[in-house]
């Protein structure tokens, strides 16, 4: 992960006080999802990117869970965490986790973004030493990046091989 120039002065060598380097506080991420995405989601940025998936919580919300209980817990998982700026990422926009997430958004340095899936995670977690407002466009470029068609035969975005073109009929030798 990379971090970003924000919070202390941390000096390198105690005599030289002009040698510092600037530690940054990444921005916390939240996942607020119905059970158990949220979870999933998760153990798969654990998984990519171990190093910063210390910054993300997870509030599975299961079916049975009241709104209140849903809020409760995840104003504890807001609080435990201790960041300045948190990204709040749910699930479908006006379902109950989507609906809590917007209630614990009460500050300026809160912010929601439903419609999570695995690339806008994973850009969260890679800009998360960037303000809270860019992350947030970070994180909604990667959600919408991330869906595309894939070719059934080839994968997409693979240049053909020359091996392929001349098959086809298509190359073209130079003299």
């Amino acid at each position: 992960c990379v971090r970003r120039v924000r919070a202390r002065v941390v000096p390198l060598v105690p005599a030289a006080p002009r040698q510092r380097i600037i530690v940054a506080e990444m921005a916390g991420l939240l996942i607020i999802a119905h059970a158990p995405l949220a979870s999933a989601l998760r153990e798969v940025a654990s998984h990519a990117f171990p190093d910063c998936a210390r910054t993300l919580s997870a509030l599975d919300v299961p079916a049975d869970m009241a709104p209140e209980e849903a809020q409760t817990r995840g104003a504890a998982l807001l609080a435990a965490a201790g960041h300045n700026e948190t990204l709040i990422l749910t699930d479908v926009f006006g379902a109950t986790p989507c609906n809590v997430a917007q209630r614990l958004a009460d500050g300026p340095n809160v912010r929601v973004v439903a419609g999570v899936n695995v690339p806008m995670l994973w850009r969260a977690l890679c800009y998360g030493h960037e303000p809270l407002d860019t992350l947030v466009e970070r994180a909604m470029a990667g959600a919408v990046q991330g869906v595309i068609q894939a070719g059934a035969n080839r994968p997409q975005q693979q240049a053909r091989g020359v091996t392929d073109l001349h098959a086809a009929g298509q190359g073209h030798d130079q003299q």
